[in-house]
């Protein structure tokens, strides 16, 4: 066993600290003030910003960097994690970093502590080996707001990083990227994400007399249709199709006595390339008014059911990398240390590369994500070395 002085920690150990640490969003626990002790002694330059917004819990943020020359990585993760759970679920405490049987357990295991760790690791050996003078830089941006609102983390990290003058010439992500086999997956873009809020408004009344009243449910399995056939693509070449999920469906009374007056969709749209956030709130509020319109919903005496529809402030555009220097170098990388070729694949939810692709090129790349937001999350340690070596030849290879 290494300890964390060591000039080349194992990634094992730097994880089993990380892991030690409890950083529930937005709960910095120790984490970053671990990485600035590990990186602060070898060189780096390490800064620690808090950003705060209101109505959001203020964040602390780390971005560490070495080397002068012009082309700069940036290795972007979180330390935040998901809440636990029921603790007496755990076959082992979520924040004791067991090691058992050749499983590393806790929360962050995989999302993505054990990605930090196995980077730090890389790097500090690719350090090691050529010195802070290797004609190219290495950064760290690291957040504890991934897992909560993503207010205070990246988004704003990146801002600060660029107003200090850092430019980026490539990023890799690490969060837990393959689906079965370290190998697998690298992913090289996301579909976008778009939410929102449909009120569908009648008049409340006693369910004894529905003359006097107008129950907005009953509109429900049109809108519900209408939204979602027909499908809203097929797909492209580069991202699976695009799909709208209603969410939840909640009324303004909660006694079986009352009609209420209104219902509550809430959805989330998951978009490729052939649309953009604008294309696609214009076709959601064409089929939402052909739906209220149909005469199936006219009841004698009333027009179309009353309608509203509000989207969410919040939007992930679609994106995709094409930047051989970092797809390819990766790509090779994993090919050469793993033996498998890896899926350049596009699926998923979102990651802070939403925010990342408006800075630089960006790929993501970690561990095998079966267990991410479990009970018992945990990581086999071979693959966290095999990861440190990944992400070794990768830095060997793009500084060449």
């Amino acid at each position: 066993m290494t300890t964390l002085s060591d000039v080349r920690p194992d990634p094992v150990d730097l994880a089993q600290a990380l892991l030690a640490c409890p950083t529930v969003t937005p709960e910095e626990g120790g984490a970053l003030a671990l990485i600035e002790e590990i990186l602060a002694p070898r060189g780096f330059a390490v800064h620690r910003p808090v950003f705060r917004e209101a109505d959001t819990p203020d964040v602390e943020n780390l971005f560490a960097a070495i080397g002068g020359g012009s082309r700069h990585l940036v290795f972007a993760g979180h330390t935040d994690v998901v809440p636990p759970g029921d603790l007496a679920a755990w076959r082992h405490p979520p924040f004791a970093a067991a090691l058992e049987d050749g499983l590393l357990y806790g929360r962050g295991a995989v999302d993505m502590k054990g990605g930090i760790a196995a980077f730090l690791a890389a790097a500090l050996d690719f350090l090691a080996d050529h010195g802070p003078d290797f004609d190219g830089r290495i950064s760290f941006l690291i957040t504890g707001d991934e897992e909560g609102p993503s207010v205070n983390g990246t988004v704003k990290l990146l801002a600060w990083a660029k107003e200090r003058g850092e430019r980026f010439s490539g990023a890799i992500v690490g969060e837990p990227t393959n689906p079965r086999a370290l190998g697998d997956q690298i992913k090289i873009g996301r579909r976008g994400s778009l939410s929102g809020i449909i009120t569908l408004r009648g008049v409340q009344g006693h369910v004894a007399y529905p003359h006097l009243a107008d129950n907005p449910l009953r509109a429900l399995p049109a809108v519900l249709t209408a939204l979602m056939d027909p499908p809203l693509d097929a797909g492209t070449a580069d991202f699976q199709p695009s799909n709208l999920e209603v969410t939840s469906a909640e009324t303004d009374t909660k006694v079986v006595n009352v009609i209420p007056a209104k219902v509550e969709l809430r959805f989330n749209v998951r978009f490729n390339d052939l649309w953009t956030a604008d294309s696609l709130k214009a076709e959601i509020a064409a089929r939402l008014a052909r739906a209220a319109d149909l005469p199936s919903l006219r009841r004698e005496g009333l027009g179309p059911i009353e309608t509203g529809l509000v989207f969410l402030p919040v939007v992930s555009d679609v994106f995709l990398t094409q930047a051989p220097d970092l797809v390819q170098t990766l790509s090779a990388a994993v090919a050469r240390v793993t033996g498998r070729t890896p899926e350049l694949g596009t699926g998923g939810g979102t990651s802070d590369a939403r925010f990342i692709k408006d800075y630089c090129p960006v790929v993501e790349f970690g561990l095998v994500g079966d267990t991410m937001h479990q009970i018992d999350e945990r990581v086999p340690v071979q693959d966290l070395r095999t990861l440190a070596a990944i992400y070794r030849q990768f830095l060997e290879d793009y500084f060449a």
